[in-house]
Order: structure tokens, then C-alpha cells, then sequence
């Protein structure tokens, strides 16, 4: 037996909850198949589950802050911005708060009620949400005509939206099923990589700071063999088992490209606010207090206390120096090194641990002013399944919010 349906939205994340709720606003009749037995897994765990839902900017701003194809998102940004964004999720009842970079997040720090108050439009509209999988379209002619879940079922339709995310954190449902099906149509996919992810490193020394969180530390990413530096921000970072993360360094991978082992290094500031000249003054003061103490017990006041051992092996002073007898050149060796303190990236981690994913659908196969296919009529994406992608910071939200609402309202 064939269901008629006017439309269906594959995925029920952020981008396939708003795609099915204007669709559904504007009378069509909208059944959502999603995978999973909830909507939006991956959303509950975005922002450490406090989801930065959008960035509280103006669309110059936006675009800047798009990695890859920004040009594509011009007309959906300018449909549905975030301040709509914002609006929207105010007027469902989610109280809102903007913090520090203009990232917005729910008053409540829960993710749990953005997810609410986006399954609570769709459902108001009169979205039907179903627990499926879709194996492949139904086209005929060029033209999409429904879709042929697992089970077999065929449900017919005139329009299908594919907001199926990615290839990141394939536990919340995102395992590359829109790729499959856009490719099924025609598209182009174009290589996927992650983005927004942890560095490995090359040096075994990082072990030592396993654990160890630096707050305002400026870190700078180096494209070795030009030289050129391609990032350069503050603000947090963490050493891990494997290498590093934070904020700081998912930001930084948006800008890599054609990873590969030694392609890349990494330079810590971890005294941004003070010039070579002023730090150097301090560490002489510090020295110079205890002159008869041991160099290693000396820096107690200047580093955080899992960084000292690390910090003493790759200055090359003896640890049992006395701190009055550590000559200038020494002195200034190690100012060097709390000024830039390096790191040979030898790779990402893997995908599966990426916030996003970068590459997809290729944008050239897809109308930037509705989101439909150039190759079949009917089909329509939305969100991260496209190649599109943008820094941290909330962008990458709104990304799925704008090309939602397109592909919903069309």
C-alpha cells in the first residue's frame, strides 16, 4: 500500500525540524522520517549540552564566519537570519541569553529545551514525526516522487527535503544516509573531512600535560613549509590523551586543508598579555626572589603547576640549577619558550569526534534561492548534508536554520 504525502523531510535535527515546520505552516502535509526513537540527538550534546544555538550578528558578520562556500548561503541568511532564528525559538517559550562573542544560548543552559521548542513548531503545524530509515528515492522522469524506507514501505510524495547532518558523532544518526541518497539523484558529493576537531600530535612530551586546561593562552596555526600563519586567536584550550582540543583549536582546523602529517604546527603564547621585554622582567623577578631555590620549584607563580616539569624539560636547564645562577641567555631561552611554545600536528582525529562535517552535497547541483536540486525536481536539502560549513561560535546552527527555512518554504 502507497501513503500519499505531500511532503518528506528525511532527518529530524535542527535543519529538518524547521524545513518541516514552514513547509507544514504553508498547508503542506509533512511526515518526518528520522532514524532515531527521539529528534535532534546530536543537538542534545552541542555547546557540552548548553547548545549555542546562533551567533547575534549582522549577515556581513555571518558570512565572514563561513569556512566553506559562503557565497551559497547569502540568500538564505538574508531569508532567515538570526535574529528570525532567535525570534522564532522566543516566541515557542525558550527564554534566550547572548554571552560573550554574540553566541546565543537557551537561558536554561539545557539543550533539551531547544530540542523541545523546535519539535514542539513542527509538531504545532501539524508535522507527523515517524521512526525510520530512508533506503533510496523514488524518481521517475527527474522527478522525486517518494521515498522507500527499510521496512519497504513506499511513501509517495511531491517534494522531499534531506536534512540528514553529516558524518560526525555517528551514535546521534549521522552516518552519511543523505549522501547516498543525493548521489542516488545525481549529486555530486564532494570529500568529506572533519572540521571543528581535536589535533593529534607528532611529540610524545604533550602526554605529560594530559588534562591540563589553559584559559587565555593565544594559540597560532603555521602552514610549515610557507610559513604562513593561517589562524591566530585566544581564548581556551585543553591537552588530552592524544594531543589537544578546546575552543581554541576546533576553531583553528575550520582553516586546514589536504591534512596531512607535518603540514602543520601549532605555536602556545602562554603569556599573551605580556611583550618578550615585560615577561622577561618577570621572570627575572620570579628567579630572583628565591635565589638559592631549585630553577624546577621556581616557576610556581608563572605557570600552572602540571606545565612546570613539561616546560622545564624543553627549556634545557638543569631543574637543580639554583634560580639566582640561571644565566640571561638561559633566562631569555625560556622566555622564548612561554612565548611560543610548539607543536607538529600529525593529524585530525577522527570524524566521528568532529562537531561538523565538511564537504557533501556540491553546492553548484543546488539553488541557492530555495535550496532545490538543479538535477531533480522535487528534492531539496538542508543543513550540513551540503557543502557548507562555518566556525564555531553558533554559525553552523544557523546555517541549518536558514537552509531549513528555505527548503521548507518553496
Amino acid at each position: 500500500m502507497i501513503d500519499t504525502i505531500h511532503t518528506v523531510v528525511i532527518g529530524a535535527g535542527p535543519a529538518g525540524l524547521i524545513a518541516a515546520g514552514f513547509a507544514a505552516k504553508n498547508r503542506h502535509k509533512v511526515t518526518v522520517i528520522e532514524k532515531n526513537a527521539r529528534p535532534a540527538r546530536k543537538l542534545m550534546i552541542t555547546g557540552k549540552g548548553r547548545c549555542n544555538i546562533t551567533n547575534n550578528c549582522d549577515i556581513d558578520t555571518l558570512m565572514d564566519n563561513i569556512a566553506a562556500n559562503p557565497r551559497f548561503l547569502y540568500s538564505s541568511f538574508n531569508a532567515f537570519s538570526p535574529q528570525d532564528t532567535m525570534a522564532l525559538l522566543e516566541e515557542l517559550g525558550l527564554e534566550l541569553k547572548t554571552e560573550r562573542g554574540n553566541r546565543v544560548f537557551p537561558k536554561s543552559d539545557r539543550a533539551s529545551d531547544v530540542v523541545d521548542a523546535l519539535v514542539k513548531f513542527a509538531r504545532q503545524n501539524g508535522v507527523v514525526i515517524t521512526q525510520g530509515q530512508a533506503d533510496r528515492l523514488l524518481i521517475s522522469n527527474g522527478v522525486v516522487t517518494g521515498v522507500v524506507l527499510g521496512d519497504g514501505t513506499e511513501l509517495s510524495c511531491d517534494r522531499v527535503i534531506i536534512a540528514t547532518g553529516g558524518l560526525s558523532y555517528p551514535l546521534t544518526g549521522s552516518t552519511g544516509d543523505g549522501y547516498r541518497l543525493a548521489a542516488q539523484a545525481g549529486h555530486t558529493i564532494m570529500p568529506t573531512v572533519p572540521s571543528l576537531v581535536p589535533l593529534e600530535f607528532e611529540e610524545e612530551d604533550y602526554a605529560d600535560l594530559q588534562g591540563l586546561s589553559l584559559r587565555n593562552a593565544a594559540l597560532t596555526a603555521i602552514e610549515i613549509d610557507s610559513g604562513k600563519s593561517i589562524y591566530k586567536e585566544q581564548g581556551e584550550m585543553l591537552f588530552t590523551h592524544f594531543g589537544v582540543s578546546g575552543p581554541l583549536v576546533l576553531s583553528a582546523t575550520a582553516y586546514f586543508s589536504d591534512m596531512f602529517p607535518g603540514k602543520y604546527r601549532i605555536s602556545v603564547d602562554l603569556k599573551p598579555a605580556l611583550s618578550f621585554d615585560q615577561l622577561d622582567l618577570r621572570v627575572l623577578s620570579d628567579l630572583n626572589e628565591h635565589p638559592n631555590r631549585q630553577y624546577a620549584n621556581s616557576l610556581g607563580n608563572l605557570l600552572p603547576k602540571k606545565m612546570i616539569p613539561f616546560i622545564v624539560k624543553r627549556s634545557r636547564i638543569d631543574p637543580e640549577t639554583k634560580s639566582g645562577q640561571i644565566s640571561k641567555k638561559d633566562r631569555q631561552r625560556l622566555v622564548s619558550l612561554l612565548k611560543n611554545t610548539e607543536f607538529t600536528v600529525s593529524g585530525f582525529r577522527p570524524i566521528e569526534e568532529a562537531i561538523i562535517t565538511r564537504g557533501g552535497v556540491k553546492t553548484d547541483q543546488i539553488n541557492p534561492k530555495t535550496m532545490g536540486s538543479k538535477l531533480a525536481e522535487g528534492l531539496y536539502f538542508a543543513g550540513e548534508v551540503i557543502d557548507v560549513d562555518g566556525f564555531t561560535g553558533g554559525f553552523n546552527l544557523q546555517i541549518a536554520f536558514s537552509t531549513g527555512y528555505l527548503a521548507g518554504n518553496q
